[in-house]
């Protein structure tokens, strides 16, 4: 499992990092909050644990940007505030589960396992990228440009896409990840599917495409 931690305290950081490798994560460091956001954008983290107190941005403003942008993966938040209503803004905000300093390093990891083992089970009720709204309770796709309905097929497409903006995947790859068992055809499948879908985000005027590269795959990145 590949975790984030972003932890300004070096001392706490490297005690954290190497018990956690001891026990067979990898995990990456960051020392403020605009690294970890930076950090946590591009690269599909199988969790983070994030510390709310950071220079350049707050914990919980990082966590606040990764879920408008609809970045799913478990995110635990770590603080030496114990108040209440910081646990409550942490929460509102998409935190997955919440450890008050100090603690245990044998607490952090039971938290950490029993956090990755939710981890498919989050789904962002709305997914947002430059604009562009995927709804999940209206299986629909918006913006300013106006609403269109998706069927199940573009849905799990856009919602691929959007999860990872600027992420190329091949057709193969779509077709495991969107069709899986019920993948009964090739690459004209999500051709098919790619069409329709350039189709509508052009008539809602998106602020988004989806570009393909031959011999890579597909990508959702912002409209020139």
């Amino acid at each position: 499992m590949w975790l984030l931690l972003a932890e300004d305290e070096p001392a706490m950081a490297e005690a954290i990092a190497a018990f956690l490798r001891h026990h067979q994560y990898t995990v990456d460091c960051a020392d403020n909050g605009l690294d970890a956001y930076h950090q946590a954008s591009a690269t599909s983290y199988d969790g983070v644990i994030l510390d709310i107190m950071m220079p350049g941005m707050s914990g919980l403003e990082v966590l606040s940007r990764l879920r408008a942008e609809g970045r799913t993966m478990p995110i635990l938040l770590l603080t030496a505030r114990g108040a209440l209503s910081d646990r409550i803004e942490g929460f509102d905000r998409g935190a997955d589960d919440y450890l008050t300093k100090p603690f245990a390093l044998t607490e952090l990891l039971v938290r950490v396992r029993a956090m990755l083992r939710r981890r498919d089970s989050y789904h962002a009720d709305t997914l947002v990228f430059n604009g562009l709204i995927l709804d999940k309770a209206g299986c629909s796709l918006s913006c300013d440009g106006g609403v269109l309905p998706l069927n199940r097929r573009e849905y799990q497409l856009m919602e691929l896409l959007m999860s990872n903006p600027g992420v190329y995947f091949s057709a193969d790859t779509i077709l495991d990840r969107v069709w899986g068992m019920d993948a009964d055809s090739g690459s004209g499948t999500v051709w098919v599917h790619i069409f329709y879908l350039r189709k509508k985000l052009a008539e809602i005027k998106a602020p988004a495409v989806i570009r393909s590269r031959r011999g890579v795959g597909y990508a959702l990145e912002p409209s020139p």
